[in-house]
This record gives C-alpha cells, structure tokens and sequence, in this order.
C-alpha cells in the first residue's frame, strides 16, 4: 500500500516537471515563430509601405488588432 502511494506520487511529480519544461520549450518556439507586434512594429511596417502613420491610425490598429485576437482566442 506504501509503495503504491509513493510511486504515485514520484509519478505526479515527474509528470509536473516533464509539463513544465515541455510548455515552456512550446512557448518559446511559438513566440519565436509569432513574434507579438508592438506599436513601433506597426510604424516600421507603414514607413515601408510608404505611410505616413498617426497616433491615431496606430491606435486604430492596435485596437483592431486586439479584437481579432480576442476573437480567435473565444472561438477556441
């Protein structure tokens, strides 16, 4: 009864440690293939295409963009 109890717990314990370090390996990856995107990400990128962008219009896409990511987070 002992043993049981004990090697239940090790396996729990493993378990949590395997988890962590696995999560923690995805998340990097994934942040490394989808970088967030800051403000000045967006300026950069309108500067390139030749836009000139305000305050407004890089609140206007942060808020948008913020939407849409909420969006598809609830439909998961």
């Amino acid at each position: 009864m002992g043993i049981t109890i004990a090697v239940g717990v090790l396996a729990l314990l493993v378990g949590l440690i395997i988890g962590f370090f696995a999560a923690r390996w995805y998340m990097k990856k994934y942040f490394e293939d989808n970088p967030p995107i800051s403000p000045d990400m967006i300026k950069q990128m309108m500067a390139q295409m030749g836009q000139k962008p305000s305050q407004k219009k890089l609140n206007q896409l942060m808020s948008s963009m913020k939407a849409q990511q909420k969006k598809e987070n609830s439909k998961k």
